[in-house]
């Protein structure tokens, strides 16, 4: 077929149109992108730590793995790949991309750049019954169940309080106000388990750590419990995520389309509590990654959350587990890595107020 030609320029191919094409699928490149560098650090990350290995050998140890080989490696390898390294990454991801999809979710519900997810109260009340747990001595799993049953509590007890106090109007306001409120009641719970707990036997040192956020006492079985909670709560939301776009126009224009604007919000907040609690229950008070990483991801990829959700996930996947890798690399000991997300969040933070301040002031 012939292909026709005016002013010396082919009307099919011309570098004008590639440009076009990429600078309006640029964000969706960015995503693509940015899933492939969470992959690599995921494999990358293996390698980092005090003991060493290499990442031909890390390759060889997963090809044989995969395609049931042999294992020629020694069994010092396979522990620390598969029992110490191996349910550290997978969580530190997980727990990123949770903080940093809840952040932006409520964000959004709130219509607030500043909102973060312990807003309503949830990382308090998981605090509490993560402190509540080591208090009694229950196992790990105990401590995760108690966790999360009391982040989910803090949350209904402040929407429950909401509803009463607001009676219908300034839903809004309202639940942040209650949210603080019941964010001191068990901040203060946990003071008192602190004060009571005997420092004869550590439990005072256990809370403090578990408090600070740390991931280098889990285990695959503690990873898999609280695995189910999250991915049903992100798959929840990145699927209503396009509904969020437009309840931000505010609530008259959202009903106005036809959308339950009270429902969704419930469902939003219930997901996003479920996915915070859980994220508490296996890494503790781990800060500021849900704030610092949706306003980040807005700075990049803009203010429609059908593509600022899943940036903000990966966004906050890849920042978690960086910071993971860093505190095992350069410190001698094994440093809370909520020690590490505060001293990056501040400076990062200040900067995206200067970047951001004529938007969000």
């Amino acid at each position: 077929m012939q292909i026709s030609e005016k002013n010396g320029r082919n009307p099919y191919f011309s570098v004008n149109k590639i440009l076009k094409f990429i600078l309006l699928n640029k964000k969706k490149y960015y995503i693509f992108f940015l899933a492939i560098f969470s992959i690599v650090l995921f494999v990358v990350s293996f390698t980092f730590g005090k003991y060493h290995i290499s990442s031909g050998d890390l390759l060889y140890i997963f090809y044989a793995k995969i395609f049931g080989l042999k294992q020629t490696w020694s069994q010092e390898v396979d522990l620390v790949v598969f029992h110490v390294r191996l349910p550290r990454i997978i969580a530190a991801m997980l727990v990123g991309s949770v903080l940093a999809i809840s952040g932006t979710t409520f964000q959004a519900i709130f219509k607030n750049p500043l909102v973060a997810p312990d807003i309503l109260g949830a990382s308090a009340g998981a605090s509490f019954g993560a402190a509540l747990g080591i208090f009694f001595k229950f196992n790990l799993i105990g401590i995760q169940l108690t966790a999360f049953i009391f982040g989910i509590t803090a949350v209904g007890v402040t929407y429950a309080i909401s509803r009463i106090v607001g009676n219908g109007t300034n839903i809004t306001l309202v639940l942040i106000l209650a949210g603080m409120v019941i964010a001191e009641f068990f901040g203060a719970l946990v003071s008192l388990i602190q004060y009571l707990a005997d420092p004869a036997n550590m439990l005072q040192q256990a809370i403090g750590f578990w408090l600070m956020g740390g991931l280098s006492t889990l285990t695959m079985q503690d990873v898999v419990i609280s695995f189910i909670p999250m991915i049903v709560g992100i798959i929840v939301i990145l699927l209503l995520r396009w509904k969020l776009n437009v309840i931000s126009f505010g609530d008259e224009e959202a009903e106005a389309l036809g959308i339950n604007v009270l429902l969704l919000r419930f469902i939003l907040i219930f997901c996003t509590t479920m996915i915070t609690s859980a994220s508490v229950a296996i890494g503790g008070i781990i800060g500021w990654v849900g704030l610092i990483i949706p306003n980040m991801a807005r700075i990049i990829f803009g203010s429609n959350f059908k593509v600022l959700i899943p940036a903000s996930m990966l966004l906050g996947c890849s920042f978690l587990l960086l910071v993971d890798d860093s505190v095992r690399t350069i410190f001698s000991v094994d440093v809370p890595i909520g020690i590490c997300t505060a001293l990056i969040g501040g400076p990062v933070f200040a900067f995206v107020l200067l970047k951001e301040r004529e938007r969000i002031i």
